[in-house]
């Protein structure tokens, strides 16, 4: 008989939710994931700040850009500058879109589409997973 060793921590502990994390921002950073709409932890923040790449720390849009879109993702009209993010034609979906990418470490961001408001007309949508809000 195999003698386990009492669990010292339940199954959906801390640890197990920072493992699970984890890997849901490598799976959209890295591999160009989506989060499910209307989930992202900065989707309906409204605190003032600077919203940075998780992967490198790039400041990429501030929240004086940021507007509810209505789609399930935050979103924002423009980038803190224009040379933080780049784009890049993406055609994963049978559907040609804009993906977004860090500038800096080429982090998957989301996608940008030209239903936003003004003066850009730009909705940069992006997953709250590739994000880091670093508060004024």
């Amino acid at each position: 008989m195999i003698r386990r060793p009492p669990r010292s921590t339940p199954l959906y502990s801390s640890a197990a939710s920072d493992v699970y994390k984890r890997q849901e921002q490598y799976e959209i950073c890295r591999n160009k994931g989506t989060e499910p709409p209307f989930s992202g932890e900065y989707l309906n923040t409204k605190t003032t700040g600077t919203y940075r790449c998780l992967c490198c720390g790039n400041a990429l849009f501030h929240s004086e850009k940021k507007f509810d879109s209505g789609t399930g993702w935050p979103s924002f009209w423009d980038p803190i500058d224009v040379q933080s993010v780049s784009t890049q034609e993406d055609l994963s979906m049978s559907v040609v879109r804009t993906e977004v990418l860090c500038k800096q470490c080429d982090s998957h961001l989301g996608h940008v589409f030209e239903d936003g408001p003004q003066p850009t007309g730009l909705r940069y949508c992006i997953n709250s997973v590739s994000l880091k809000l670093e508060e004024d």
